[in-house]
């Protein structure tokens, strides 16, 4: 089975409605390849060791959430940029990069996913979003039991997403209301405290987050900008795949970030 490069982009559009939202990024197809499309290969990042293994596995597309291209950075095609659209261009691969609709999907998002790892359910309706864009999700526990401890809350992040997290918590009360954003969202935390959190869960935290945790009596807990967004990319690639009738293969490529 195959697709053409204009039937993908139009099926992931039409899944992602990338025209919704205020990005900081290209969204869509960032580079032009092959026109018929026969296997995809997704991952989280546009990075050289991505780029190699999707040729070395016969991608015809590859489907990310970080791509190549951002607001602000240095156009010039040198150094690592080279390499990449080098790679890219010389195999005759497309790449396909969604950024924040990838984040926002209801169902198949980097936020609906990592919810799903983690056993949370979001609140119904506008009470289950926070955020610039509401792209933050608000819900609780899926079994509808409280967490002992924010301690407790970040032992179970640990063994699903099997990498440390980093937690700031004053308050050492049950959790219940649980909001979380995949990434690089530490700038939604103030949001999430206004929407009622007990506990905050992203990817990263930058200075100012500790304090606010213990001012305000909100956990905090950083689990990874590439560990929280591991699972969007590969759930709507596989959507798509199946719906076009490709083969899709999920490479994750190592981050410690």
């Amino acid at each position: 089975m195959s697709t053409t490069r204009h039937e993908l982009l139009h099926a992931f559009d039409l899944l992602l409605a990338p025209g919704r939202f205020k990005d900081y990024a290209p969204n869509g197809l960032q580079v032009e390849g092959r026109t018929v499309v026969r296997k995809l290969v997704s991952g989280v990042t546009a990075s050289r060791a991505l780029i190699e293994a999707a040729i070395h596995a016969e991608a015809d597309a590859i489907f990310v959430h970080h791509g190549l291209f951002w607001r602000g950075q240095d156009g010039r095609v040198t150094g690592w940029m080279k390499q990449r659209l080098g790679l890219l261009l010389g195999d005759d691969v497309n790449l396909f990069a969604y950024h924040l609709p990838l984040d926002a999907h209801p169902e198949l998002g980097n936020n609906a996913q990592l919810g799903l790892q983690l056993g949370l359910v979001a609140h119904g309706g506008s009470a289950g979003r926070f955020g610039e864009q509401e792209l933050g999700f608000l819900g609780a526990r899926e079994n509808g039991e409280n967490f002992a401890s924010a301690k407790a809350l970040a032992t179970h992040a640990e063994k699903v997403l099997q990498r440390p997290v980093t937690l700031v918590d004053t308050a050492h009360r049950p959790i219940r209301n649980i909001a979380w954003c995949t990434g690089g969202a530490q700038g939604y935390f103030e949001a999430a405290i206004a929407a009622g959190a007990d506990a905050f869960i992203t990817g990263e935290i930058s200075e100012p987050q500790a304090h606010y945790a213990r001012e305000m009596g909100v956990a905090y807990l950083a689990c990874g900008h590439h560990a929280t967004e591991r699972y969007g990319a590969q759930a709507v690639a596989a959507h798509v795949a199946a719906q076009l009738g490709l083969k899709h293969e999920f490479i994750d490529i190592d981050n410690p970030a």
